[in-house]
C-alpha cells in the first residue's frame, strides 16, 4: 500500500513538473504575442511552437509510462467546503481560486462533461451507428470529393493572383500623342496661324458692307466700288489682304466679297 502511494506521489511530481514547464512556455509565448507582436518574426513563431510541441509529447510519454498509475481510477473528495478566503489557495492556484465553496466545487473536480454536452455525443454516436457502412462511405467519399474541389479553385486563385502580380499592366496610351498634346496644350507646338475667312470686326453702323477692318490687317488694297446709281448697289470684291510686317508669320491672302443689301436705307 505504501508504495503504491509513493508511486502515486513521485507520478503526481512528475507530472506537475511537466504541467508547471507548459504553462510558463504557454506564458512566454502569449507575452511575446502581445507586447513583442511588432518585433515577432516567423522563426521566432516556429521555434515557440515546438518547444510546446516537445513539451506536449513530454508530458503524454509521462502519462502513457508504465510506471505511472491510471489517475482515471482515484477518485478525489473534498473534505472540507468553506465560503472563507484561503490564502494557502491562492497561493497554490496563483490567485485563481480565492475560495473552495460548493460553487467551485463542481467545476474543478468534474471529471466528465455537462450533461447537456454529453446529452449531444449520445445522440451523436446514436445518429452514427444509424448510418449503414455503404452510405458512411459515399457520405465520406462525397466530402473528400468537395474539399478536393475547393482546393483546387484556392490553389487555382493563388496562381492566378501570383501570376496576375507579374504580368505587366497593359497599356492603354499612345506615349507620342500624349506628348504631343501636351507640348500644344502648353507651349502652343504644332498649332498653326492660319485664320478662317470672314472673321472680320465689326462694321460702322448705318454702313454695312463698306468700311470693313479685318483684325490683323496690315494694308487694304483697293476696293472697287460698282453698280448702277439707280439701284446704288455696292459690291466689295478683291480684298486682299498681306499680312506684312509681322515676324513669324507667312503672308496670306484673303478675297473677300461683300455685297450689300438690295435696297438702300436712304433710298427714297
Amino acid at each position: 500500500m505504501q508504495r503504491e502511494e509513493k508511486q502515486l506521489e513521485a507520478s503526481l511530481d512528475a507530472l506537475l513538473s511537466q504541467v508547471a514547464d507548459l504553462k510558463n512556455s504557454l506564458g512566454s509565448f502569449i507575452y511575446k504575442l502581445e507586447n513583442e507582436y511588432d518585433r515577432l518574426t516567423w522563426p521566432s513563431v516556429l521555434d515557440s511552437f515546438a518547444l510546446l510541441s516537445g513539451q506536449l509529447n513530454t508530458l503524454n510519454k509521462v502519462l502513457k509510462h508504465e510506471k505511472t498509475p491510471l489517475f482515471r481510477n482515484q477518485v478525489i473528495i473534498p473534505l472540507v467546503l468553506s465560503p472563507d478566503r484561503d490564502e494557502d489557495l491562492m497561493r497554490q492556484t496563483e490567485g485563481r481560486v480565492p475560495v473552495f465553496s460548493h460553487e467551485v466545487v463542481p467545476d474543478h473536480l468534474r471529471t466528465k462533461p455537462d450533461p447537456e454536452v454529453e446529452e449531444q455525443e449520445k445522440q451523436l454516436t446514436t445518429d452514427a451507428a444509424r448510418i449503414g457502412a455503404d452510405a458512411a462511405q459515399k457520405q465520406i467519399q462525397s466530402l473528400n470529393k468537395m474539399c478536393s474541389n475547393l482546393l483546387e479553385k484556392i490553389s487555382k486563385e493563388e496562381r492566378e493572383s501570383e501570376s496576375g502580380g507579374l504580368r505587366p499592366n497593359k497599356q492603354t496610351f499612345n506615349p507620342t500623342d500624349t506628348n504631343a498634346l501636351v507640348a500644344a496644350v502648353a507651349f502652343g507646338k504644332g498649332l498653326s496661324n492660319w485664320r478662317p475667312s470672314g472673321s472680320s470686326g465689326p462694321g460702322q453702323p448705318g454702313q454695312p458692307g463698306t468700311g470693313t477692318i479685318l483684325a490683323g490687317a496690315s494694308g487694304l488694297q483697293q476696293v472697287q466700288m460698282t453698280g448702277a446709281p439707280s439701284q446704288q448697289q455696292s459690291m466689295l470684291s478683291g480684298v486682299q489682304i498681306a499680312q506684312a510686317g509681322q515676324p513669324g508669320k507667312m503672308p496670306s491672302g484673303i478675297k473677300t466679297n461683300i455685297k450689300s443689301a438690295s435696297m438702300h436705307p436712304y433710298q427714297r
